[in-house]
């Protein structure tokens, strides 16, 4: 039989007219099955291994793709750690003006996660990928919203809806950024080693992002000093008298410093975004180019929002990262009106994320040592000790900044591991539905929409606690009130939510054990698809050249 077919197929090869075969080309012959079948093992054996080595990424391509996600951290931190003490002591903004500026702000930019997320899925393929024409138009707008949320405008009447509009919309474009960056994760590499290993240098690079931020917003900003008022209940008249002047100059000076902090922030926004472009690729996966037609949107949404791990997930690193953002939106106040450290609160910032730059490769190397699972319990409870001990503790300088250098090492962890396991979650869905794709901006921008969100219900909320304590504007001091409310905010209430976190943890069911069944299955899976995509070129070949 085997004889018989390979000299049918020489014999229609032979009954060519030989006008049809150029100079120097000879009949094609399949001897055998045998020969045949030996020949496509060696060529399905070439194209996994030439697969292999294309997803393998280079240090430069890691480099690369991790200096991307600078920008988000950066204009973030300084948002974060500043917003909130520059509309009550530099913007002068009252306190429940204050607290729906970022209320609103984070809500907006929750609310735009999914919509971008949606609107990415939508999105074809170009030349650049489908990602990047995203984080490409987006970059300048970006940068010109950024820099007038922090001028403030000659007229008092209308201030509000000024830091209102422009902070919502600076949200939107650093999202149109930062969500499709997130999902790029899984489109520069099918390897989950390589995806792993990049995102840790991600991860260390956004830490040092953070690090930069807070270096360079709080160390221009403390060179000048925002004036306070000595006594708080005589503001106006402290205001309206001889120090008037002097005041005003100085707080014209402390204007100045945050105007000069977002430009240059702004300007490395720009230098990252360059090097990400030039420096990244996506990648496609064999199987989705086998894919008719793109999933509707809320299909997707509702087969992510169905997968028990991705809810798991998700709802533990909810209460984790809003235990964070607690402690980030009211860390200023706190170290200026609770410590009584006015003037060294952005160095303690430092500590808090140079340990947790340096504690980052740690983190990776123990999560790969042991798990991750493992890695978030021993990282994120590691913040408890030292919260307590702040809530404990009187003012003392001297333990603030070893408290802070330990908290960076939790902060590390809380950093690195969200990000490093949801490409987990991914894999585990597309192992379950192998046939759906374009699903990877709706899990990476609906789990950046739940954290926003409530991040805006507690900055919005702790903004309002402090008006209702009676927080004075520019004040030297506080009301023993305001001070407490600070120490629940930064120490009791993070406590609450990363133990509650943490429980929720437990029902997370994708263990070391499970990730390596599903790394060998979406293997197989790729290599299945890679032959047929191989098998069908093969034949599409010959059929030309007969």
């Amino acid at each position: 039989m085997a004889k018989g077919e390979g000299a049918e197929s020489g014999s229609a090869a032979g009954l060519l007219p030989t006008g049809i075969l150029q100079a120097g080309e000879r009949p094609v012959q399949v001897k055998d099955e045998g020969q045949d079948r030996g020949s496509l093992f060696i060529l399905s054996s070439s194209s996994q291994k030439e697969s292999k080595k294309k997803n393998q990424l280079s240090i430069c391509n890691k480099l690369c793709y991790a200096v991307g996600g600078a920008p988000y951290q950066v204009t973030g931190c300084a948002l974060g750690f500043f917003l909130q003490i520059y509309l009550l002591d530099v913007a002068q903004v009252d306190p429940f003006s204050a607290s729906i500026i970022l209320f609103v702000g984070r809500a907006w930019d929750a609310i735009t996660d999914p919509l971008v997320g949606f609107c990415i899925s939508k999105s074809p393929w170009t030349r650049l990928g489908r990602l990047m024409p995203w984080i490409i138009f987006s970059t300048p707008l970006a940068i010109i919203a950024y820099f007038l949320i922090w001028f403030v405008p000659d007229f008092q009447q209308g201030q509000t809806l000024w830091y209102l509009l422009f902070y919502c919309l600076f949200e939107t474009l650093v999202t149109c950024f930062h969500v499709p960056y997130s999902a790029l994760t899984m489109f520069i590499s099918t390897e989950q080693s390589e995806r792993d290993s990049a995102t840790a240098y991600r991860m260390t690079v956004e830490v040092l992002g953070t690090v930069l931020g807070t270096a360079i917003q709080g160390q221009i900003v403390g060179q000048a000093h925002t004036p306070c008022v000595q006594d708080a209940n005589a503001s106006t008249v402290a205001l309206e008298g001889v120090n008037r002047t002097q005041s005003a100059t100085s707080l014209r000076e402390t204007q100045n410093a945050y105007l000069l902090a977002a430009g240059v922030i702004a300007s490395i926004y720009v230098i990252c975004a360059v090097i990400l472009t030039l420096g990244v690729r996506e990648q496609r996966e064999p199987y989705e180019t086998q894919q008719a037609k793109p999933m509707p949107f809320f299909r997707g949404l509702r087969l992510v929002m169905s997968h028990g791990p991705y809810i798991k997930l998700i709802a533990g690193f909810l209460f984790t990262s809003l235990a964070f953002m607690l402690v980030e939106g009211n860390f200023a106040l706190f170290c200026t009106y609770t410590l009584g450290f006015r003037n060294e609160f952005q160095n303690l910032l430092l500590a808090i994320m140079f340990s947790a730059t340096v504690t980052i490769p740690i983190w990776q190397w123990f999560l790969t040592r042991f798990g991750k699972k493992m890695a978030v319990y021993i990282g994120i409870s590691s913040a408890v000790p030292f919260l307590i001990l702040v809530a404990l503790m009187e003012s003392n300088l001297i333990v603030t900044y070893v408290v802070a250098v330990a908290a960076g090492i939790s902060v590390a962890a809380a950093f690195l591991l969200p990000w490093s396991m949801l490409p987990d979650v991914i894999d585990d869905f597309h192992l379950k539905q192998p046939h759906i794709h374009g699903t990877e901006p709706i899990f990476f921008s609906f789990y950046v929409f739940f954290t926003k969100f409530a991040s805006g219900v507690s900055l919005g909320i702790s903004t309002l606690s402090l008006d209702f304590t009676g927080y004075q504007t520019r004040g030297c001091s506080q009301p023993a009130r305001v001070k407490l409310t600070l120490k629940m905010l930064v120490t009791m209430a993070p406590i609450v939510l990363i133990l509650i976190g943490l429980l929720l943890f437990k029902l997370y069911p994708i263990d070391e054990e499970k990730r390596r069944q599903n790394k060998k299955a979406l293997q197989a899976l790729r290599e299945e698809a890679s032959s047929s995509g191989c098998s069908d070129t093969d034949s599409t070949e010959l059929a030309r050249i007969l």
